[in-house]
């Protein structure tokens, strides 16, 4: 079986990340897709969403998907998440399955912060997703690539989307339309909560399992 692993924090999630994984499926040939939000995000500060939030937007955004599975494995697990700690779970659970991680080009140069990554990197084939019309800065990859061990890092082209989790909210707080930019259902949950408004980060709470 083979598995892919999209991690993020999904703050919101969005029409690239829709595109992102369609191009992993197709490329990749993968039997399933996990899409993981994070708890918290240990190399980001600690004014995020809710997790609660987040992981209500990525399931009504993926749902319904076939072979694409909204995984709260580390919303679940609680506190700061840790890719190494969610691969060792995923190898439990699925021991003969091979595990393909997919990372934005724009993170790469983040791996020899990440916890334990060597250890991660023995778990996983690293796929590095990268824009089809930036193939000039592929090269630069290769010394944080081997820098961790992972000089062996499959690449995978995806189309150019410019749009970012960062802009939506920017715009959301500015009253600017984010049509076009999240799938219908990620829009309306926005308006409906709330979100991304002046003090909404401190305010917002939903009802569910996931915790904060």
């Amino acid at each position: 079986m083979r598995i892919g692993i999209l991690g993020g924090s999904f703050d919101p999630p969005h029409i690239g990340h829709l595109l992102v994984a369609q191009d992993a499926l197709d490329e990749l040939a993968l039997d399933r897709l996990l899409i993981v939000p994070a708890a918290q995000q240990p190399l980001k500060g600690g004014n995020q969403t809710p997790a609660a939030h987040r992981l209500a937007m990525v399931q009504t955004c993926f749902g319904g998907i076939p072979r694409i599975e909204v995984d709260p494995i580390e919303i679940d697990r609680g506190g700061l998440s840790f890719m190494v700690d969610t691969v060792d779970a995923l190898r439990r659970r699925w021991p003969s399955a091979t595990l393909h991680l997919l990372v934005g080009d724009d993170v790469v140069s983040t791996l020899p912060r990440w916890g334990d990554v060597n250890r991660l990197l023995s778990m996983v084939q690293l796929v590095v997703l990268h824009r089809a019309d930036r193939g000039h800065d592929v090269a630069a990859l290769a010394v944080p690539l081997e820098s961790v061990g992972a000089a062996t890092a499959r690449r995978l082209a995806t189309r150019r989307i410019d749009v970012s989790s960062t802009e939506i909210r920017a715009r959301v707080r500015d009253g600017r339309s984010i049509r076009g930019f999240v799938p219908d259902s990620v829009e309306t949950y926005i308006a409906t909560t709330g979100l991304y408004l002046e003090n909404s980060r401190e305010s917002s709470a939903v009802e569910g399992p996931a915790r904060a």
